[in-house]
């Protein structure tokens, strides 16, 4: 049976979407879970529906005294999951460098050097799990994407060399890879379309657009001891999406 009693598991961008469903979903399982985003009213609303088994640390990633501080703040953990990220669609052309410093800093950046922070303090448990948080997009570019779906492929390889070099400590990384869910996200995204094209992109997912628990599930399943042999591998979570593409 999936829990995740006694672990203690940091989420980032638990502030909302995915982050927000997964903290409270991993404290439905029995884990203690650190909650941290950049929105203490956010972040207290999803604390307020939690244990008090829970706890926030309030910060952005993107800036590293506050980054910093997080890792500081942090117990023992048995693992993290880097939920926080931001979708800034842009057509090339008129990409400027404060735009790949802007997606990159929150999406790709503060992913690594969260990692490198709470390796460097020894804060990882033996036997940990971490999961980062990609995005379909990295197989599947849209018009305007180019930013993110760039930033998520590096995300990707990251995370790979992340579980390479820390599988001697049984720890593991992961990734999860979803298509559009029903988030914040999801209606960033649709303003980059117009009406009918965004209706048409939607037809293409058999099994329709995702929940954010469909997403927190399977995190939990790879922060649990169930997956214990699983590690470097992302998981696709796209309703069929790029099965159906591939019959054109």
């Amino acid at each position: 049976m999936l829990n995740l009693k006694g672990k203690t598991i940091l989420v980032t961008g638990a502030s909302s979407g995915i982050g927000a469903c997964l903290a409270k979903y991993c404290d439905e399982l029995g884990a203690n879970v650190i909650l941290s985003a950049r929105s203490n009213e956010k972040l207290i609303s999803v604390f307020s529906e939690m244990s008090s088994r829970s706890k926030i640390i309030l910060a952005d990633l993107t800036n590293e005294t506050e980054l910093q501080q997080l890792i500081s703040e942090l117990p023992q953990i048995d693992g993290f999951v880097h939920c926080a990220g931001k979708i800034q669609p842009f057509p090339i052309k008129f990409i400027k460098q404060k735009h790949i410093d802007d997606l990159f800093s929150i999406n790709l950046n503060s992913a690594i050097l969260l990692s490198s922070g709470i390796l460097k303090s020894k804060k990882l448990n033996q036997g940990a799990s971490v999961v980062f948080i990609s995005s379909i997009s990295a197989e599947f570019p849209y018009m305007g994407g180019s930013l993110y779906s760039a930033s998520k492929s590096a995300l990707e390889s990251f995370a790979r060399s992340f579980a390479l070099e820390n599988a001697p400590m049984k720890i593991r990384a992961n990734i999860v890879s979803p298509a559009l869910v029903k988030t914040e996200m999801f209606e960033q995204t649709k303003s980059a379309y117009d009406e009918a094209d965004f209706e048409k992109f939607i037809s293409q997912y058999p099994l329709g657009v995702g929940e954010p628990q469909d997403v927190a599930n399977t995190i939990a399943f790879l922060l649990s001891d169930l997956s214990k042999w699983i590690t470097g591998t992302t998981i696709r979570m796209d309703g069929g999406l790029l099965l159906n593409s591939k019959r054109d």
